[in-house]
C-alpha cells in the first residue's frame, strides 16, 4: 500500500488558513519578546528570539500535521510528542551558548531563559494553543518589567562591581594595611595590590593600586579613605578586564 497525494492547500492535512494563523501569532509573540531584550541590549535580541519562536511553530506543525499521509499504512506508527522533546532538547545549545561565567559572576541566565520561554510559546502557538501562548507572553512582560520595580532596583544596587582604586599614600605610617581593612570593612573584596614607588615627589610617598570588588558603596568608601591624613591622592576607575 502507498500514500495517496493529498492537494498542496489542504486545511485538513496542516496546510491552511489556520496554521498560518498560529505561525503568524508566533511571530507576532516572539517578536514582543525579543523586541524587549533588544531594548535592554541582551546577546539575543530581536532576531533571535524571532527565529526561536517561529521555528518553534513550525516544528510544532510538522509533529502534527507532517506525517498525517503516511499514518494510515500498515505497520507505521508515530508519536508527535517526539519532535516537541527535541525541540527543547535543541534549544539547550542555544541558552547555553548565552551563558558565561565572569570572575565568579553567572551572566546571561535571564537572556537564555527568555529564549527558552520564547520556543516554549511558539510550540504552543504551532500546537493549537493561542490562548496560552499570549497568557505566556504576557507573563514574560510581567516578570522582565514588573519585578525590577518590586525588588529588582534594590538587588541590582547590591550586585558585585569591580573597579580600580589608585593611592597616592605617605609612607612609613604603617598606612596601606590600614586603608586595605577599611576597604574590607565597606564589603569590598581586594582582587590585587600593586605598590610602587614615585620617584618624582619629594616627600616620602608611594603609590598603590587596588583592584576592588563588592556590593558597597564606593563613594562612601573613597570618602572614608580620603579623610585620613596619609592619603595625598586618591581616584577610581574602571578595571581593564580583557577576559
Amino acid at each position: 500500500m502507498t500514500a495517496l497525494a493529498v492537494p498542496l492547500w489542504d486545511p485538513g492535512n496542516g496546510q491552511g488558513l489556520r496554521q498560518l494563523a498560529e505561525l503568524g501569532l508566533a511571530l507576532v509573540l516572539s517578536t514582543l519578546i525579543g523586541w524587549e531584550r533588544a531594548a535592554q541590549q541582551k546577546s539575543a535580541g530581536l532576531r533571535t528570539h524571532t527565529l526561536v519562536g517561529i521555528a518553534s511553530a513550525l516544528m510544532m506543525e510538522v509533529s502534527q500535521h507532517g506525517f498525517s499521509n503516511v499514518l494510515g499504512l500498515e505497520n507505521v506508527s508515530f508519536d508527535p510528542s517526539r519532535v516537541a522533546a527535541q525541540i527543547v532538547s535543541g534549544i539547550g545549545f542555544i541558552g547555553g551558548g548565552l551563558i558565561f561565567v565572569r570572575r565568579d559572576a553567572v551572566r546571561g541566565l535571564t537572556t537564555a531563559a527568555t529564549v527558552w520561554l520564547t520556543c516554549a510559546i511558539g510550540m504552543a502557538c504551532g500546537g493549537g494553543l493561542p490562548i496560552l501562548a499570549v497568557a505566556v507572553t504576557a507573563v514574560h512582560f510581567l516578570v522582565v518589567r514588573g519585578y525590577p520595580l518590586l525588588g529588582g532596583r534594590r538587588l541590582s544596587r547590591r550586585a558585585p562591581t569591580a573597579f580600580e582604586l589608585r593611592m597616592t599614600y605617605r609612607t612609613g605610617t604603617a598606612l596601606l594595611p590600614r586603608l586595605m581593612e577599611t576597604c574590607t570593612r565597606q564589603g569590598f573584596r581586594i582582587l590585587q595590590v600593586k605598590v610602587e614607588r614615585l620617584p618624582g615627589r619629594t616627600d616620602a610617598a608611594a603609590g598603590v593600586l587596588l583592584q576592588l570588588e563588592g556590593a558597597g558603596d564606593t563613594s562612601r568608601l573613597t570618602a572614608e579613605l580620603f579623610q585620613d591624613e596619609g592619603v595625598l591622592e586618591l581616584e577610581t576607575g574602571t578595571t581593564n578586564d580583557d577576559e
